[in-house]
This record gives structure tokens, sequence and C-alpha cells, in this order.
């Protein structure tokens, strides 16, 4: 049984982060998250991400260092956040409700997907 790796990307641009609401499935939708998706199999979480941005927001970006720790979400499914830079594309809400720019000190206001609450430290850090 192989581990699905779930990626997710901290866009940060002037002290911002970019958070993405979902739409789907019901009992998540509505709630706050850092986006991305799930690494096909034999994809690299850079390249997973890469695509899954690109799909979702319509960015290019350069995927830098992991951020937090792996997030265990089941038995066999693993979240994992990384530093993301934009290096193309405009930011546009392709698969999500919406997308909201926010500062250090709006963190704590936001309803997350369980999950990602996990990275609220290294996030609040991340935005010093």
């Amino acid at each position: 049984m192989s581990l699905q790796i779930v990626v997710a990307g901290a866009l940060i641009c002037e002290r911002r982060l970019l958070v993405a609401q979902r739409a789907r499935p019901p009992e998540l939708a509505g709630l706050w998250e850092l986006p991305g998706g799930k690494a096909a199999p034999g994809e690299s979480d850079a390249d997973a991400l890469i695509r899954e941005l690109r799909e979702e927001l319509g960015v290019e970006v350069e995927v830098g260092e992991q951020l937090g720790s792996d997030v265990p979400l089941t038995a066999t499914m693993t979240l994992r956040a990384y530093r993301v830079r934009q290096i193309g594309g405009t930011v546009v809400a392709l698969d999500h409700r919406s997308l909201r720019w926010v500062s250090r000190a709006e963190l704590d206001a936001l309803a997350w997907v369980p999950a990602d609450t996990a990275w609220l430290p290294d996030l609040t850090a991340a935005l010093a």
C-alpha cells in the first residue's frame, strides 16, 4: 500500500498569504486552505504542486522549501506544504469559491480546513 501525497502551496507576496476557499466536498465547502492537490503516481511533490497551482489558480510557480511538518490525513494519505513563488500568470479562482490575500493578523480568524491548521504557527512565522 503506497502513501498518497497531497501537496499544498504557501504563496506569499508582500507579507500576505494566498488562501483559497473550498467549493467542495460539502463537508469542507466554505472553509479556507492552502491551494494544491494530490500528486499523481510517480510525480514529484514539486511537479504536482506546479501542475495543481496551474490548474487551480492559473499561475506558474517555483517550489521552495517544505513548510512545517507532514500532516497525516488518513492511514494512506499525507498532506505536505511548500513555500512557492509566483513566476508567471495571474491568480484566478479556477477551482475555488473564492481567493483572498491575508496578513499574519488575519490567519487565526479564518475558518480553516482542519488539516491546514497544523501549519498556522509556520505560516505566522513565514509572514513575520
